[in-house]
C-alpha cells in the first residue's frame, strides 16, 4: 500500500504572505484574510460547543454549520473575479434552516424583557464567545466588502448565524437549568 503524505508546512508565508483561491499574493494582515481567519476562528468555537454533553440533533445542525462556515471562508479567500475557481454555493436555504430552528427553540424559552448576561454554564457562555466570534467575523466582512467583492448573503448568514447561538445560549440555560440573569442598568 502507499500513501502520499501532503507537508503541512510550505515554507511560502515565511515572509508575511500567503495566497488566496485564485493564486494571488497578498499580506497576512489583508483584510480578506481577517475575514476567513475570523470565519475559522468561529468554526472552532462551535466545534468546542459541539463537544459538550449535549443533544445530539444539536451536534448534527453544528457540524452542519461548520460546514458550511467551510463554504463561507472559501468564498473569502478566493481572490476576487477569479470566476474560473468553482466552489459550493451559499443559499438562502441554509438561512432559513437557522430562522427554522431558532423558532423552534422559541417556542419553549420564555419571553425575553430584558438584556441577559452572558454565563450560567461553560456550555452556555461558549455559545456567548461564539456568538461575539460570529459579530466579529459580520464586521469583517461587512468591511470587506465596501472594499472589495463578498456575496451579500455571507453577511447575512453570518448576522443569523450570531442570532441562532444567543437563542442556544438560552435553550442551553433552560435545559442545564441554569441561572438567566437579566442585566439592569443600575443608573
Amino acid at each position: 500500500m502507499y500513501f502520499c503524505f501532503m507537508k503541512i508546512y510550505t515554507k511560502t508565508g515565511d515572509k508575511g504572505e500567503t495566497s488566496l483561491l485564485g493564486g494571488a499574493r497578498v499580506p497576512k494582515y489583508h483584510l480578506r484574510i481577517e475575514a476567513y481567519g475570523t470565519v475559522d476562528e468561529l468554526n472552532s468555537h462551535l466545534g468546542l460547543i459541539r463537544d459538550q454533553e449535549i443533544e445530539k440533533s444539536t451536534k448534527e445542525f453544528l457540524i452542519q454549520i461548520q460546514d458550511n462556515l467551510f463554504v463561507i471562508g472559501s468564498h473569502l479567500a478566493k481572490e476576487p473575479g477569479k470566476d474560473k475557481v468553482k466552489l459550493p454555493a451559499i443559499s438562502e436555504e441554509m438561512i432559513e434552516e437557522l430562522e427554522s430552528k431558532m423558532d423552534e427553540m422559541n417556542e419553549t424559552l420564555p419571553d425575553m424583557k430584558f438584556f441577559v448576561l452572558p454565563g450560567g454554564h461553560s456550555t452556555v457562555s461558549y455559545c456567548h464567545i461564539a456568538r461575539c466570534v460570529c459579530r466579529r467575523a459580520e464586521r469583517i466582512s461587512v468591511h470587506l466588502s465596501n472594499e472589495s467583492e463578498v456575496d451579500p448573503i455571507i453577511t447575512k448568514y453570518l448576522n443569523r448565524l450570531s442570532d441562532y447561538l444567543f437563542v442556544l445560549s438560552r435553550k442551553f440555560t433552560q435545559d442545564l437549568n441554569a441561572e438567566e440573569i437579566p442585566w439592569v442598568s443600575n443608573k
